[in-house]
């Protein structure tokens, strides 16, 4: 067979005659595919590659996990703040939103530190159950219900002990002493008072057939018409600012990995979080009762 092929005395393309040859032959394409491989000086480069690009994303993956640790806190510390002052006016009484101290069974916030050997056996069970509730633990409680007779006040559990997700606590300025917290993405900067909680020893604890507890328990508390108030009548001199850290709360545990009555401690990580750059505030307007997330701006 010629080498060029002709109909009706046309010359057909190059391409238009490989084709029609190999139809004629029934020619089949070889099934080899030769590829060119992959020089070692390109694998390292790509292995070196991935390597830079795992250097810079694992930290970024850290900080997301950071990040959302962060984020679940405030959003259920908003949400059960909302739900307080919701359960305030449903039930027209005043509802309290007690919290878990460090060191809650020793002096200065119990007269002895034999408090605990007051307690009944079931009592104690509900307060070792408490250990790991400190700065991070919180329930809702009011002293008095819709049809209670003056005076005699029937106290009540609106929940249960909740706990803030691993990883978060409420700063421990919230629960010692007054400071401060400086957003600085404004000029001049704007200063966030945190004023130590309120602390009254008329709560219910660990459980609503303890009254009074002879405890002095940190708390903030709405009114009937979900205000933020002191106790029931006065409305709350301030606002209210809730810090909160990031960080791994340690409590004492013995061989057994059972909880001992020995105070946690609590490392912020990073350092400082509460207050710098990173951090997050639940604010409660006290006319109001509504709550708000403040995060520092970033410039």
């Amino acid at each position: 067979m010629k080498a060029e092929l002709q109909v009706a005395g046309y010359k057909l393309p190059v391409a238009r005659q490989h084709r029609e040859l190999r139809h004629a032959l029934n020619f089949q394409p070889s099934t080899f595919n030769f590829q060119r491989a992959f020089t070692l000086i390109e694998m390292l480069v790509v292995i070196s590659i991935l390597g830079i690009l795992a250097a810079l994303t694992v930290p970024a993956l850290k900080n997301l996990g950071k990040s959302n640790v962060q984020v679940s806190a405030s959003r259920q510390i908003l949400d059960d703040v909302a739900r307080a002052r919701q359960l305030a006016i449903s039930q027209r009484t005043t509802v309290y939103m007690m919290f878990v101290p460090a060191a809650f069974w020793l002096p200065p916030l119990t007269a002895s530190s034999a408090w605990t050997n007051s307690l009944s056996p079931a009592e104690y069970t509900n307060v070792i159950n408490l250990l790991d509730k400190q700065l991070t633990g919180y329930a809702f409680v009011s002293l008095r219900s819709v049809g209670d007779q003056p005076g005699q006040g029937v106290p009540q559990y609106l929940s249960e002990w909740k706990l803030l997700p691993d990883g978060s606590f409420i700063a421990t300025n919230k629960f010692y002493n007054n400071t401060f917290i400086y957003d600085y993405s404004f000029s001049p900067a704007v200063a966030y008072p945190v004023s130590q909680f309120n602390y009254t020893a008329s709560l219910p604890f660990p459980t609503e057939a303890n009254v009074p507890a002879g405890i002095l328990l940190p708390y903030i508390a709405f009114n009937y018409m979900g205000q933020l108030t002191v106790d029931g009548v006065n409305l709350a001199p301030r606002d209210e600012y809730i810090p909160l850290a990031q960080g791994s709360p340690l409590y004492a545990m013995n061989s057994s990995k059972a909880l001992q009555f020995l105070p946690a401690t609590f490392d912020e990580s990073p350092p400082g979080n509460s207050t710098n750059s990173m951090f997050n505030v639940i604010h409660i307007d006290r006319l109001t009762g509504r709550a708000g997330l403040l995060k520092q701006k970033v410039q």
